[in-house]
């Protein structure tokens, strides 16, 4: 872990209508595990090294044969960027307003589950790191700190859900997230079942984490990550178990026998979120989106946002890619609801592509966790620097001076 006396003291979080500063400027000193840290992909390089094989395995994993993973990232290529020149563009701003919050940034930390295990109080990590630079975080369902602690960390923290099978166990999750604080739920609907994902198995992991010789090996062989995640969240906080899948505690994150209940889930239907709608006073957010259809159905029902996504290619493997399918859905809903994509960003053009798509907004999970890991909450902000610089400097480039300037005009 990365101690006091490391780290230099960060620059101040920049105001919505100030360019961020530069990453490597005179004003921003950051510990030197992180100086060759130059773009996102170089956390995942580093996570890959200091990261037990299952755990790295299963965050950067997908389902079958990848095929998702990689079109997520392709897509991207496609897409090119055509820049206006000559344009006063010294007073730019990649602000943007969503449920009536004002953002620093287009951009925000997706859900990713079992952080903690990553990342020492990884979900809070990512939460308060997040809230400090004036981006949202969504904290994952299959976390394992209680929600109840994260939102007193980081208050408008947004919270998605995965729907229990069982209609009682639904209506009292949906208490509890409302009790905690938190305003915007994000409900997951594109996991009706377990994916196939063959590289868990390939890698050792299992959810709870069997006991066995080999994980042993995988984590003694980590020992920056046995001591200072691992170790030291059993010495703080006991065993972690999954926290918020239910109004009541889950299964532990390692065990020989215990099983986590996720069951009755391909029985969810459309009914169910109508009845969650009119449950949930807060923003409702719908994710797992790739159909125009379902984006309307969404809207009919009284949905606030959606999430164009495909899991980060971790369910259905040859999934289209959300970039794909944004266009059309943007076409058919944007003027009723507040569109927003995932799966495949990794670069500031990519943001712009996205917003220059249709998109209101957009969220990166592993980049952010690698980050976590890597670095800490110092890691989590040198990588929304970084991303954050990127967006800055493209849109310099492209002659926009605000997010709204970001428009099918400025790609092919």
């Amino acid at each position: 872990m990365t101690s006091q006396t490391e780290v230099a003291e960060s620059q101040a979080v920049p105001s919505a209508g100030t360019p961020a500063k530069p990453a490597y400027g005179a004003n921003r000193q950051i510990h030197r595990r992180l100086r060759q840290i130059l773009s996102l992909a170089d956390f995942e390089v580093a996570a890959k090294r200091g990261l037990p094989r299952p755990i790295f395995g299963y965050i950067a994993g997908a389902a079958e044969d990848g095929k998702s993973l990689a079109a997520n990232r392709t897509a991207f290529d496609d897409v090119k960027f055509r820049p206006k020149v000559l344009v006063d563009v010294s007073g730019r701003s990649q602000a943007t307003e969503i449920f009536g919050q004002r953002y620093a940034s287009p951009f925000g930390v997706a859900p990713v589950g079992i952080s903690a295990i990553a990342a020492y109080r990884g979900d809070v990590v990512l939460a308060q790191t997040a809230r400090e630079e004036q981006i949202p975080a969504i904290m994952s369902g299959t976390s394992l700190i209680p929600m109840e602690s994260v939102q007193a960390a980081a208050p408008g923290t947004w919270f998605q859900a995965y729907l229990p099978g069982d209609a009682a166990r639904r209506d009292a999750l949906i208490e509890r997230i409302e009790a905690a604080g938190f305003a915007t739920l994000v409900l997951t609907v594109d996991i009706p079942v377990w994916a196939n994902r063959e590289n868990n198995v390939r890698t050792g992991f299992s959810l709870p984490l069997r006991p066995s010789v080999r994980l042993a090996f995988d984590g003694v062989s980590r020992p920056r990550w046995l001591a200072g995640t691992f170790a030291r969240t059993l010495v703080s906080s006991g065993m972690p178990h999954f926290e918020n899948s239910f109004a009541s505690r889950g299964a532990p994150i390692l065990s020989a026998s215990a099983i986590r209940d996720t069951t009755g889930r391909d029985h969810l239907s459309w009914t169910d979120i109508e009845r969650i709608r009119q449950r949930w006073r807060g923003n409702l957010v719908i994710k797992g989106i790739l159909h125009t259809s379902d984006a309307e159905r969404a809207v009919a029902l009284g949905a606030d946002g959606i999430i164009v996504s495909n899991h980060g290619g971790r369910q259905l493997d040859g999934a289209v890619e959300p970039l794909a399918v944004l266009p059309e859905i943007c076409e058919a809903v944007a003027h009723k609801t507040t569109v927003m994509m995932d799966s495949g960003i990794r670069r500031g053009g990519d943001v712009l592509k996205a917003l220059a798509m249709g998109a209101r907004f957009v969220f990166l999970g592993r980049p952010f966790i690698y980050a976590a890991a890597v670095g800490g909450a110092e890691g989590v902000r040198h990588a929304i620097t970084l991303l954050r610089d990127e967006v800055d400097r493209n849109m310099a480039m492209l002659g926009a001076t605000t997010i709204a300037d970001v428009n099918n005009t400025v790609i092919v």
